[in-house]
């Protein structure tokens, strides 16, 4: 392959993680809370920029409630608990209505909806929502890893007399305990981000811890957003 064939192979990446509406928010995001973090929550420039983020970012996820309503009203895999299953229904139900209430929010601050008083209640309240769906998430992935755990320690004693990474089933189970182990890191750092944004803690969790841990939280999404590289076929 030419360096012409391999530099047009990566655009082509880039332009299709581009293409994705969920990544570009991703980058939004994290632009909005690299600027907080830099802001500390004083006016200026990374303020401006906070702000002005925030509210692009809110057109990004208009009608984003479709697809947690969606997950909401699918049925589960066979075989989940059924504690991880009503998680997993929560985190979707409670998603769903974070996204409709923050629709809300954009039409106020957009000027359509003019009860600011009401919108900035809305606005608390989709937050809440947000974190209890993060909460949510971190208890399933938590159970999810056990689960995973527990499998691949029993596959490890059916492979004791070979080498278990050569083994396709073990790879497999272990590629996705890394990326629930990630996936898990996210939800706990997203909890510490809604804690900031509701003030829950001021004293602890300052706008500058917010605007730090979202920022990493965001690099996790854009991470997770990356296609798969194509395969290139072997002479």
């Amino acid at each position: 392959m030419s360096l012409i064939d391999g530099t047009r192979a990566e655009l082509a990446l880039v332009v299709l993680y581009l293409n994705k509406a969920e990544a570009r928010d991703k980058i939004c995001r994290a632009i909005q809370y690299g600027s907080k973090f830099l802001s500390n929550g004083e006016p200026g420039t990374a303020q401006n920029v906070d702000k002005s983020t925030s509210l692009a970012r809110k057109v990004f996820r208009l009608f984003k409630f479709v697809n947690d309503l969606h997950a909401l009203i699918s049925p589960t895999p066979q075989g989940s608990p059924l504690p991880l299953v009503l998680l997993g229904k929560s985190k979707n139900a409670l998603l769903s209505t974070f996204f409709i209430l923050d629709q809300i929010v954009w039409l106020e601050r957009s000027g359509i909806y003019k009860n600011k008083e009401r919108a900035d209640l809305i606005g608390r309240i989709s937050l809440f929502c947000w974190m209890g769906s993060s909460v949510c998430n971190t208890l399933v992935e938590l159970g999810e890893l056990g689960r995973l755990s527990a499998s691949m320690k029993k596959l490890e004693k059916d492979l004791k007399n070979s080498d278990k990474y050569q083994n396709e089933q073990y790879s497999s189970k272990l590629k996705k305990s890394n990326e629930r182990s990630l996936a898990l890191i996210k939800s706990v750092m997203d909890i510490v981000v809604a804690v900031g944004l509701l003030q829950l803690a001021p004293k602890k969790v300052t706008p500058r811890v917010t605007g730090g841990f979202g920022f990493v939280s965001s690099l996790i999404s854009c991470y997770q957003l990356l296609p798969s590289p194509a395969k290139t076929k072997t002479p």
